[in-house]
């Protein structure tokens, strides 16, 4: 039987600290309310092609890693959102009961190991 209380502590901390990463490298859109890179500050000019490369490629970094985590955040919300639900902790594909081990390790998980997620 899964407890229900401790997954959702596990997913309430996981969720802040994604918010807390998310922040340290991008800013959240009033509007939409998604999450977009913001370039790293720069303590001095650009000075060369070179450097700009290195901004840019940076740039891209945070903004794929910013993917990456707001997905992760989304899945997390999503979970917690579910879990009263009474398919909360059984797999979307087979509907039994996703093992124990499986859910303390991804508190979010929506599949059995049989079923793992790629």
């Amino acid at each position: 039987m899964l407890d229900k209380k401790k997954i959702k502590e596990n997913l309430e901390k996981e969720k802040k600290e994604l918010m807390e990463q998310l922040a340290d490298i991008g800013r959240r859109d009033p509007a939409t309310g998604d999450w977009e890179a913001v370039p790293e500050k720069q303590d001095m000019p650009e000075s060369d092609q070179n450097d700009m490369a290195d901004r840019f490629e940076e740039f891209e970094s945070r903004s794929s890693t910013t993917n990456v985590l707001e997905e992760r955040l989304s899945s997390v919300e999503s979970s917690l959102a579910d879990l009263d639900n009474d398919s909360f902790g059984k797999c979307e594909v087979c509907e039994k009961e996703i093992e124990e081990d499986r859910m303390e390790a991804n508190p979010a998980a929506k599949t059995c190991k049989e079923h793992l997620e790629g």
